[in-house]
């Protein structure tokens, strides 16, 4: 368990609450929130990522900054915020990505939609955006478990690196490395890569659901190798769900990347 998963748990709490209700509670709530952002302890993670005390100046600063980019790309409506919130914020926090790609994969749509979309944070621009398989054991339609596990054929949620490109049993694929300790930094050893597969072509998604890997996020075989193209030699991928516990175990994400 995280060191700070009771906290996390907390401050979710206080979130939501604060979300929900108006007057003198909220305002407590608010207060209490903030004051929790200021003493949380400075924490160094090995992906590469300093985790330091942040004020809640900083922070709105970030989300303001978030929500710049949100608009300038014109994502309303299409992009999920709370998703892309996490996602810039855990990207901006990377030290080790080589390319000014992000790669978003939001579990909290049906595999029906398009929810895998990749941004060129240089140019501000969506450059993709297309249906995505998540792994058989996670659910039908909608991933709602997740594993690190070998075998689990589960999805695993988080923030990733890619790697370089090979041509394997599913034609052209792309190495992914997990960057978060029992999240998904077993992902070599799953051989959870993204490829392409004709179970997750859009026309497949008429039988009610796109079809399931064994954990990959698969692609539709005439997306596979533009999207791998855009995105190989360590560009940043996350994925994406409403979890509590990947939030309270994260070592990439923090209390107010969550605001």
């Amino acid at each position: 368990m995280h060191p700070n998963y009771r906290i996390f748990r907390f401050m979710s709490y206080l979130m939501n609450c604060s979300q929900r209700r108006s007057g003198w509670g909220c305002a407590a709530r608010r207060i209490l929130f903030s004051a929790l952002l200021l003493v949380l302890p400075c924490a160094y993670v090995g992906t590469g990522v300093l985790r330091s005390e942040v004020s809640v100046t900083d922070a709105k600063a970030e989300k303001n900054e978030i929500v710049r980019l949100y608009r300038s790309m014109q994502l309303e409506g299409v992009v999920n915020w709370k998703a892309f919130r996490q996602a810039v914020a855990g990207y901006n926090k990377i030290a080790g990505k080589k390319r000014e790609v992000l790669t978003l994969i939001d579990f909290s749509k049906p595999s029906t939609e398009e929810r895998l979309y990749v941004f060129d944070m240089k140019h501000r621009r969506m450059l993709y955006s297309s249906v995505v398989s998540h792994g058989k054991n996670s659910g039908e339609n909608y991933a709602r478990s997740f594993s690190n596990k070998v075998g689990s054929y589960k999805s695993s949620l988080g923030f990733y690196l890619t790697s370089s490109t090979y041509q394997g049993k599913n034609g052209y694929s792309l190495l992914l490395d997990g960057l978060e300790k029992g999240i998904n930094d077993r992902a070599r050893e799953r051989a959870i890569v993204v490829h392409g597969a004709s179970y997750a072509n859009p026309s497949v998604a008429k039988g009610g659901r796109l079809g399931r890997s064994f954990g990959c996020p698969a692609l539709p075989t005439a997306l596979a190798r533009p999207v791998i193209d855009a995105i190989k030699g360590g560009s940043v991928m996350y994925i994406y769900a409403e979890n509590p516990d990947y939030l309270a175990n994260s070592s990439i994400l923090r209390p107010s990347d969550l605001l």
